[in-house]
């Protein structure tokens, strides 16, 4: 399985503090926290085969850190990626196609437009994920995330609100 999750609701655009330390505001870290715990009620538990890989800006950090703090990950083996930060959806694409095939889940916690763009492509269906939004895609058959490309996903759920 694949979760594609966007950063939670952050702090206003500003000039006082560049776009990538823009933290979350309250109404995101709760929002955050409600739909992990909404996600932990449908899946399996997290263990060894699972990878979490995240943006390291700071709203989608803070996010993935819910997120694994409510699913039980531990917060060390959070693999993080800086590139992720206003990555295009190919980017991303070769980001899970790097994964190692001792995982068979991974959370991709990133950004728009590209984590909406990535979904679309690996799914053929157009979602525009909001904030703490999570896309749950199952690959197909005989598809690893080493093989995974273009419409070899399906799009099983987009989980938004409790």
């Amino acid at each position: 399985m694949l979760y594609v999750v966007r950063h939670a609701k952050a702090e206003e655009h500003s000039f006082t503090k560049k776009d990538f330390d823009r933290d979350l505001v309250e109404t995101g870290v709760m929002r955050a926290n409600d739909i992990a715990h909404q996600l932990k009620a449908l899946i399996p538990a997290m263990d060894d085969k699972t990878l979490v890989i995240s943006s390291t800006a700071t709203r989608a950090a803070h996010t993935a850190e819910i997120f694994c703090q409510v699913l039980g990950y531990p917060l060390e083996h959070i693999q993080w990626q800086p590139a992720i930060y206003e990555a295009h959806y190919l980017f991303l694409m070769k980001q899970i196609n790097d994964v190692s095939a001792n995982y068979d889940t991974v959370f991709l916690f990133g950004h728009n437009p590209g984590v909406s763009d990535f979904v679309e492509y690996i799914s053929n269906r157009f979602v525009d994920l909001k904030t703490a939004h999570v896309a749950c895609l199952q690959l197909e058959e005989n598809i690893d995330f080493s093989t995974l490309s273009a419409n070899t996903a399906t799009l099983t759920a987009v989980i938004t609100e409790c």
